[in-house]
């Protein structure tokens, strides 16, 4: 199985980004959080790897640091919350906020994520709230990768990466927080952003 990449970012999209490793692209599913924190276009890139096979499908899934892979693995291991939907969690949260949220029984927290419903906030609560301690919560972002210290500069580097210029892509991020408020989770930001953006356009 693949448990890493070491290349060039060489297409970076709202759900997924291609790493080119000798010649080859790997397409590799990640949360909003860590593809905003990639490296732009041509620049060297190294993610941690977990594949999944299954009959009609080899999916890849990338993570900047161990923390990020620590915690896929235990929302994956939760019943009824497959590689997508952790996918989803962990772009509404960084990994210490996640962690947070679970070992204090946050419900209401995690249902403000898109996709999780109430019961899926009470399923991940019950079953990882007594082992989230052991997630390495010393999330630092590798070379390679620089970190983003906010919502908001998550958000515009996410639309910088899409491609809008640095003034499209601010303004676009501060509409959407002033509508979405500080709560809301980068995923529901983004699309609300690129809504904005299409509607100026």
């Amino acid at each position: 199985m693949i448990a890493s990449l070491k290349g060039v970012v060489l297409e970076k999209n709202l759900g997924d980004a291609v790493v080119e490793v000798a010649g080859v692209g790997y397409r590799v599913f990640a949360s909003q959080r860590t593809l905003a924190k990639l490296p732009a276009e041509g620049q060297p890139v190294a993610l941690r790897v977990r594949t999944l096979v299954r009959e009609d499908a080899f999916d890849l899934f990338g993570f900047l640091t161990r923390a990020e892979e620590d915690m896929f693995l235990l929302l994956t291991s939760v019943s009824h919350v497959g590689p997508k939907l952790a996918l989803a969690v962990m772009s509404g949260l960084d990994v210490g906020e996640l962690a947070r949220a679970l070992a204090g029984g946050e419900t209401a927290r995690l249902t403000k994520i898109h996709g999780v419903g109430k019961k899926t906030a009470e399923r991940l609560v019950l079953e990882l709230k007594d082992k989230v301690s052991g997630v390495a919560l010393a999330d630092r972002v590798p070379a390679g990768a620089r970190a983003v210290p906010s919502a908001r500069a998550d958000l515009v580097s996410a639309l910088s990466n899409l491609g809008f210029k640095q003034a499209q892509a601010e303004h676009a991020a501060d509409a959407a927080g002033s509508k979405l408020g500080p709560d809301a989770a980068l995923e529901e930001l983004v699309r609300e952003a690129l809504k904005g953006l299409r509607a100026g356009a």
